[in-house]
């Protein structure tokens, strides 16, 4: 069931704070510290305002932001060309299971294929059976044979 007065549409910067909000309760959902609210929001200032680095679209209801999808872009020889990889996707609790966060990955997916991307790709953790279920109804698929590797870089 669809909220009545439901939208998906590209995030801008009038967004950041009603974002910012969402990371912090993103975060602690997934139990991911080091929220800093000032630091999130010049980060996504700084995104939104650079979109060859990226994409951010948000889910509105009855006039609030209550959901978003931020996807990174890189560009992949092995895949092709440009490709985006979700770096976070929060829905929040009071649209669960309404559609709504399919309607914001659809979105997302209409407009990266629109622009030319080839790809789309995310991390999850391996014991979260819900995301991993939601993605693969709709059409992700573990790629054999690979894990992710990370390594955190000394910023000077």
């Amino acid at each position: 069931m669809t909220p009545k007065s439901e939208s998906v549409r590209s995030a801008t910067s009038k967004d950041v704070p009603a974002l910012a909000g969402l990371v912090e309760r993103y975060w602690k959902f997934e139990l991911i510290g080091g929220f800093a609210r000032t630091r999130i929001e010049m980060l996504l200032t700084e995104f939104l305002a650079a979109p060859e680095r990226g994409a951010c679209w948000v889910v509105e209801s009855d006039g609030q932001v209550r959901g978003y999808l931020l996807a990174v872009f890189m560009f992949s020889l092995e895949h092709g060309g440009l490709m985006a990889e979700i770096d976070e996707f929060f829905v929040a609790d009071e649209l669960r299971s309404m559609g709504s966060g399919s309607r914001l990955l659809a979105r997302a997916e209409l407009d990266l294929a629109e622009r030319g991307l080839v790809r789309l790709q995310l991390q999850l953790g391996v014991d979260n059976r819900r995301a991993r279920h939601f993605y693969e109804r709709h059409g992700f698929t573990r790629r054999a044979g690979f894990e992710l590797l990370d390594k955190a870089l000394k910023v000077p």
